[in-house]
């Protein structure tokens, strides 16, 4: 906050304990300019939210001689001008060097590109390069917001991809829902990258745009909302059955929502060796031969619920070994999970708000893990992605199969060794410095 103070540096202590007693944290008061009239004094501090930033706001306007001139979001600063940049990896300063990176010499380059295409990803930056494609239709737990306000978050995520896989990554907000055009809008930018992450893209629609990709081109395709969750899911659960003593092929699943996370995790897990999953989804548990369910339900009904149980996501639950979270908020009651069966594992993954406090799951469940940060064993995507698309533009791979999603999840928790792997400890953090390297290697198969 800036203010504008009487002459009086008595106020800046008054400030600061207004801000203490409304629950906020200062951490810098300057005063940036001193009169005889008045004071301006740069106040920085943190809230909890931005409710809380405004009742901060409202106490310092309460001192007696301040006036609240300006106020900052510090998050809203950082991304003043955006997240990222191009930067050119040659150098530029004569004449030599742009006969070279430009004009004549790349005209050489781009000769030999057109009589041996098979050397584009080996000489431009399509070799490093994904495009971050989305419609903007289901932008974290914002839903519908459309592509311009979903711009923030692909820029983000190229920044990830460059953070933690050293991958080029650019965001591609597309004006449209049309599956057609998003199809056509893809295949016409394919040419100048070596990889297509498409990301919040509402289902169904995600399911045939991805496949309708995957058959047309001749790069990988991996939409991250499914195949990221459920590669960061398997990991966890991994480790979580290693500290409960019990297997995979013998565990009973529930997954709670059936859409593009859901149905992600529920085909991992069969191919990784999960034989009973049941799938909870708005309108109660999916089981094969009801008449109302969609395509994609149905064809997710064929391939789960083996015992054919019927009724609510209690039901489903009862002597479950694992839930899996990927829906909404609190449909989950505590005192549920003492129906699960012994040494119960609850993955509460909806954001930002889960199907279950977890710590009010931590009372009843052996191991709880979420999305969220401010708990214990926070499964990510950022775990995931980077070294996918690393390994994959490595590999020079032409898609990602099922095989090498499985793998990536074993990476993952391998980096968890016995003596540190406990239940509030399953899932390494996204800085640890062997995880995404692990992810890349299990991909690229080197």
């Amino acid at each position: 906050m800036r203010l504008h103070t009487a002459p009086d540096h008595r106020v800046v202590g008054a400030v600061a304990t207004a801000i203490a007693v409304a629950g906020g944290v200062v951490t810098a008061i300057d005063v940036t300019e001193s009169g005889h009239e008045r004071l301006v004094v740069d106040v920085t501090c943190s809230s909890a939210d931005a409710e809380h930033a405004l009742v901060l706001q409202t106490a310092v306007a309460g001192v007696p001689g301040v006036e609240v001139h300006k106020v900052s979001d510090r998050t809203f600063l950082l991304h003043l001008g955006g997240k990222i940049e191009v930067q050119s990896k040659v150098p530029l300063k004569t004449r030599d060097d742009l006969s070279m990176a430009y004009t004549p010499g790349v005209g050489r380059v781009s000769m030999a590109l057109a009589e041996n295409p098979d050397d584009v990803s080996r000489l431009t930056v399509k070799g490093n390069a994904v495009a971050v494609v989305t419609d903007g239709s289901a932008v974290l737990g914002l839903g519908n917001i459309g592509p311009g306000a979903a711009l923030p978050v692909m820029e983000g995520k190229a920044a990830l991809f460059k953070r933690f896989g050293g991958v080029d990554a650019w965001p591609i907000c597309l004006d449209t829902q049309d599956v057609d055009e998003i199809v056509r809008a893809v295949e016409l930018i394919a040419p100048g990258f070596g990889g297509i992450n498409l990301e919040d893209i509402a289902a169904p629609r995600c399911f045939e745009i991805e496949a309708r990709l995957r058959e047309r081109l001749d790069i990988p395709v991996f939409h991250d909302d499914q195949h990221g969750t459920a590669i960061a899911v398997l990991a966890g659960l991994t480790n979580a059955l290693r500290v409960v003593g019990k297997s995979l092929t013998e565990s009973r699943v529930v997954v709670s929502g059936g859409g593009a996370a859901g149905t992600a995790i529920v085909t991992l897990l069969l191919a990784a060796g999960v034989t009973d999953i049941v799938v909870s989804d708005r309108f109660g548990l999916i089981v094969a031969g009801d008449p109302d369910l969609s395509p994609a339900h149905a064809e997710l009904a064929a391939v789960t619920n083996p015992r054919q149980v019927r009724g609510g996501l209690r039901d489903a639950l009862q002597d479950a070994d694992v839930f899996i979270g990927v829906s909404a908020p609190n449909i989950l009651e505590p005192v549920w999970i003492k129906e699960m069966a012994a040494d119960p594992i609850v993955f509460a993954m909806a954001n930002p708000v889960p199907e279950v406090d977890p710590a009010a799951a931590a009372e009843y469940a052996a191991v709880v893990a979420s999305g969220r940060s401010d708990f214990p064993n926070q499964l990510n995507n950022v775990l995931v992605f980077p070294g996918v698309f690393r390994g994959l533009l490595d590999a020079r791979a032409g898609h990602v199969t099922l095989d090498q999603m499985i793998r990536a999840a074993e990476a993952i928790a391998n980096v968890v060794t016995d003596d540190e792997l406990n239940a509030s400890y399953i899932i390494p953090s996204v800085f640890h410095h062997e995880v995404h390297q692990a992810v890349a290697t299990a991909i690229s198969g080197h």
